[in-house]
């Protein structure tokens, strides 16, 4: 198993860079128990894995074992409902994500979970819901909520169509053996506002996979819904 020595913590990380059509912004990380700060904006840093560039689908695999299914269409990838989801190659720690994506427009009679329902799986156990929530308060099922376990702090949808960001910093449970001693944190921006804040996870969240010692994919979901996605990117905190 991974040794978590706090020597180790990454102190005063700054990534710079300039705006980008979806709202990134510049962060900075005090430490690995995810004390985020953010103003400005930012672009792709040297070290990242680039999981999604626009040309293929190397880097992932069905969840179901077999090969990806969706489209590339103008360089995002896109969801056809009724395949698979898909999961990456990688296992991963602890890290930042960078993740765009764009709901599309339902049909009149769609309601609820059945308006551009996608979402974001950190190691396949922890999922940040993709939702057209335009308008609405948010609840613990909307768009950018911890699936039934937080709403975020303010909603900030777009309207269906237009392409919107995620970035997400990931601490992973801490363990010895096979015993947690620290929760799962997480904080999220969404277009570049804080709507999560070092937010501790108890436990895996709806359909997730059960925590464990071991590190996971990150997983985006088929859930019925056309939803796009591009400019996906990982930098892994070791």
């Amino acid at each position: 198993m991974k040794n978590f020595d706090k020597s180790l913590l990454i102190r005063n990380v700054i990534l710079l860079g300039l705006l980008t059509p979806a709202g990134c912004v510049n962060v900075q990380i005090s430490d690995l128990t995810m004390d985020v700060q953010a103003s400005g904006c930012c672009v792709r840093p040297a070290e990242a894995i680039v999981l999604f560039d626009g040309t293929d689908f190397s880097q992932w695999v069905g969840e179901d074992g077999n090969n990806v299914k969706w489209q590339i269409v103008d360089g995002a990838m896109k969801v056809v409902p009724g395949t698979s989801s898909i999961v990456t190659k990688q296992n991963f720690w602890d890290f930042r994500l960078h993740v765009e994506f764009n709901i599309p427009d339902s049909p009149p009679s769609a309601e609820g979970q059945g308006k551009g329902n996608s979402g974001i799986y950190i190691q396949r156990r922890y999922e940040i819901q993709i939702l057209d929530s335009l308008g609405q308060q948010p609840v613990i099922d909307g768009c950018a909520s911890l699936y039934k376990t937080k709403a975020p702090d303010k909603n900030v949808c777009k309207k269906p169509g237009e392409w919107q960001s995620f970035d997400i910093f990931f601490r992973t449970p801490r363990w010895q053996d096979d015993k947690k001693i620290e929760n799962a944190r997480v904080t999220l921006l969404h277009n570049g506002v804080m709507v999560h804040n070092n937010v501790d996870i108890p436990n895996k969240t709806g359909a997730g996979q059960p925590e464990g010692p071991q590190p996971g994919p990150i997983k985006l979901q088929e859930h019925g819904s056309a939803v796009k996605f591009r400019n996906v990117w990982i930098v892994a905190i070791e």
